[in-house]
């Protein structure tokens, strides 16, 4: 894949997004935001994941006060997602917010609208205009017999047009929906009349199991469609989780490089060492080894290990109580089992092109 769906080019803080720029991965942290201790330990650990995006509830002012002390002590762009009071969103703008995520639909009359819409534009603030298939409208839910792609698509749209309306363009569209494939048709459809980036995810897809699968088969589609500037994987669970999907899912599409890239066999009858073990041991052990475009090999046996890991910079492959180091598809040394996750390691900490 190499066609992207061009969009305008938007600024949030420092990252920019739509036009050229990468897809940028993004988050939502999960402790409560008026806690501006916890709250900025969990996004310092995101961004250590490689999260570039950080988007922070805000239910209240004491929330939105808090942003200005919260910002102060990150490094990636933060976002207040708003939620029926527009005081909260103008209040959040003033306190340093990157960007302010609303629906428009649920903050009220337009007046209200514009008032956000008018201190967005003072500050220079994008505005994101999210629209989830549980929030359509009752004469759109009548008018497409119940929710549907084209009714989240002209639900968005009629807001962006709203503000469109109200002299500002700053603006970044998100249109998500807990059904995969009503998701993707959604952002098929708006992509086409869409000129702003899309924010692209898929809702309330579940735990960290259940939510990774149905993330990689949605985001994969869209994605691999051309579509999508930012994206975020909503999982039940550790935020760090999303990060670690989304940089995955991003790798596998070609649309990112670096790090290093674990592959392993899926064990067979022949298998006489704990793979498994071993496999996601060796997993968590590169998460922090600064080395980008590394594939490294984790094979179950000796017969297989060598020709199996000969697209793989670096391996190792099983045998009975011992294992074998490979590069490059040739045997370096034998060593012994319970040594293999260390060896590997060091020659990953001491690695030469």
């Amino acid at each position: 894949m190499t066609y992207r769906n061009q969009t305008k080019e938007i600024s949030i803080g420092g990252v920019k997004i739509g036009g050229d720029n990468p897809v940028a991965i993004q988050s939502m942290t999960n402790t409560r935001t008026e806690d501006v201790e916890a709250t900025v330990a969990q996004i310092l650990k995101l961004e250590a994941a490689g999260c570039e995006i950080i988007r922070c509830a805000v239910p209240t002012m004491e929330a939105a006060e808090a942003l200005r002390g919260i910002r102060s002590r990150i490094h990636i762009p933060l976002v207040a997602d708003i939620h029926f009071d527009y005081r909260l969103a103008i209040a959040a703008i003033e306190n340093g917010a990157d960007k302010i995520r609303i629906n428009p639909g649920n903050i009220g009359s337009e007046e209200k609208v514009k008032a956000v819409v008018d201190k967005a534009k003072e500050y220079n603030v994008p505005i994101r205009v999210g629209v989830n298939s549980g929030s359509l409208e009752k004469h759109l839910l009548e008018k497409y017999g119940g929710v549907t792609a084209e009714g989240i698509v002209e639900s968005a749209l009629d807001k962006v047009r709203m503000i469109e309306g109200m002299g500002y363009d700053n603006l970044v569209v998100s249109i998500k929906s807990s059904d995969v494939m009503m998701c993707v048709k959604a952002h098929e459809l708006i992509a086409k009349e869409c000129p702003y980036p899309l924010h692209v995810g898929i809702t309330e897809s579940g735990t960290v199991y259940s939510g990774n699968v149905k993330s990689s088969v949605g985001l994969g589609i869209i994605l691999y469609e051309g579509i999508g500037n930012t994206i975020r994987v909503s999982l039940t669970g550790d935020p760090a989780e999303e990060i670690r999907t989304a940089k995955l899912i991003l790798r596998t599409l070609g649309l990112r490089k670096g790090g290093i890239e674990v592959v392993s066999c899926p064990t067979c009858g022949r298998t006489k060492i704990d793979l498994i073990s071993l496999a996601n041991e060796v997993e968590k052990m590169v998460q922090d080894i600064p080395l980008d475009n590394i594939k490294v090999a984790v094979m179950g046996c000796v017969v297989n290990g060598p020709g199996e890991a000969k697209e793989a910079d670096i391996g190792i492959a099983g045998g009975i109580g011992e294992g074998l180091l490979i590069k490059k598809g040739e045997i370096v040394k034998k060593v012994k089992e319970e040594e293999l996750l260390e060896t590997l390691r060091q020659e990953l900490l001491n690695w030469e092109r």
